[in-house]
């Protein structure tokens, strides 16, 4: 099925959903995230620096009240709406993306490359996340908008399914 125009290869740095060195994610995002903030004149605070960081923990999409408990028992007992400001920041600053259907949020892995669309393979069972980019796909939605004169404003695309580690582990769709 790959290469095939109805199953384009898609492209990402990595996949989360095979075994990889996920320290470096984390490394990776940190350092991109600083250099980022660095560069634009952010202020990345301690708080929203370990909210990156606890989203980066895994692949998996983590809600804003995971965050909080996450904090809560490492002793900070942050308010809701300092997480929620925390969050504001990191997505204003495209250092994550937030998942509409699963109300949570994952990490960028490449937050300073300007995106057309955000485009999300989501796992039902583990809820690991892979973010794809793909040509081919910008392209057919320009298209389509065109052909309909619509103006589109954010493009976000959400697929649903089940990864390939969790098919192997019984948990089929």
């Amino acid at each position: 099925m790959r290469n095939s125009p109805f199953m384009p290869e898609f492209k990402h740095a990595y996949s989360p959903f095979k075994n990889h060195q996920h320290s470096q994610c984390i490394h990776h995002a940190l350092c991109s995230a600083e250099k980022l903030c660095k560069e634009n004149g952010f202020r990345l605070t301690n708080v929203r620096k370990r909210v990156l960081e606890l989203i980066w923990e895994s692949h998996q999409a983590l809600g804003a009240y995971a965050i909080l408990e996450q904090l809560g028992q490492e002793g900070v007992k942050p308010a809701p709406p300092t997480v929620y400001r925390a969050l504001d920041f990191l997505l204003d600053a495209g250092l994550v993306h937030r998942i509409n259907s699963l109300n949570a949020y994952i990490g960028c892995n490449h937050p300073k490359d300007h995106h057309h669309g955000s485009y999300f393979l989501i796992c039902q069972h583990c809820r690991i996340v892979a973010e794809i980019h793909d040509q081919a796909i910008d392209e057919e939605i320009s298209a389509l908008a065109k052909r309909e004169a619509f103006i589109v404003c954010e493009r976000a695309l959400e697929i649903s399914g089940i990864c390939q580690r969790c098919q192997e582990n019984g948990h089929a769709g």
